[in-house]
């Protein structure tokens, strides 16, 4: 069953944090946009995805992974909850979550042991919203808003909102330079 979208406003506030909004209209973008999201993100990040089913959140976490460098192919953890992705370099390990069956807050969470990983890798929770924000005080919202009904329209609006002093001083404006 397909959870309901949030209406797409581009007004919308960033909820206190620094943000950037992006208009990416092809699955190609969505993964450059995790290729260059790789660029700025380090060790202890967490980054929450959140949009409906076929949004982009694992495309996007795929693009991630690539500029990682990490091994094995990312694709959606939904049966198995989290896939760890180790580094092939120097650079931090991938842990990918989908929360989408889990109920909720951290307390579920906890068998994940995800304030474990969290210090030495890069977390990505699908699904994650009130449920992992217990985690840190700093870490990366990307909300995926997408044509609601029309599975043909490629078009996403990407609101990227970075919470916390990890995030104050972030340049997420140089994320949206995507390629056409």
């Amino acid at each position: 069953m397909e959870r309901p979208a949030a209406p797409y406003n581009p007004a919308e506030p960033t909820a206190g944090g620094v943000g950037v909004q992006i208009t990416v209209n092809s699955p190609d973008q969505m993964r450059e946009l995790g290729l260059r999201l790789a660029e700025l993100v380090r060790a202890g990040d967490l980054v929450m995805l959140n949009g409906e089913l076929g949004a982009g959140k694992t495309t996007l976490t795929r693009g991630l992974g690539e500029g990682l460098g990490v091994r094995g192919a990312v694709t959606s953890p939904t049966f198995v909850i989290a896939r760890v992705h180790p580094s092939l370099g120097e650079g931090p390990p991938l842990v990918h979550v989908d929360a989408y069956r889990l109920g909720g807050g951290l307390d579920e969470m906890e068998d994940l042991d995800l304030d474990v990983s969290l210090s030495d890798s890069v977390i990505v929770v699908e699904w994650g919203e009130g449920k992992v924000e217990e985690l840190t005080d700093d870490r990366l919202h990307v909300a995926i808003h997408r044509a609601v009904g029309d599975t043909r329209d490629e078009v996403r609006h990407v609101t990227l909102t970075g919470l916390g002093g990890r995030w104050a001083t972030a340049d997420l404006s140089v994320l949206s330079a995507l390629s056409a």
